[in-house]
């Protein structure tokens, strides 16, 4: 079965640095996920209000998948996205980017 990879990234930045910091989140994921089990199929694109409710979401999401984060030099390591292939249940209280 192919997977979703569900990346969660900032409303509260601009549109570019949006589509930057999660194309970041995929490539950290591909990098750092422990066993990537995402194929380059389906990518869905999550908007979250600011870093509080993304770091929430990260808890969340953690208790049933590998999530990774991406912490942004340029903006002081804040958490700017993720990326995770587990939770389409859990986040579809969220709207697409």
């Amino acid at each position: 079965m192919l997977k979703k990879l569900y990346v969660l990234t900032r409303k509260d930045l601009s549109k570019s640095q949006q589509a930057v910091q999660a194309g970041h989140a995929v490539a950290e994921y591909l990098l750092r996920g422990p066993s990537t089990s995402w194929d380059n199929g389906t990518l869905v694109y999550l908007g979250v209000q600011d870093e509080k409710e993304l770091l929430y979401w990260g808890r969340v999401l953690d208790k049933h998948s590998d999530v990774i984060t991406f912490r942004e030099p340029d903006r002081d390591n804040e958490v700017t996205a993720l990326a995770t292939v587990s939770g389409g249940e859990e986040l579809s209280k969220l709207r697409l980017l």
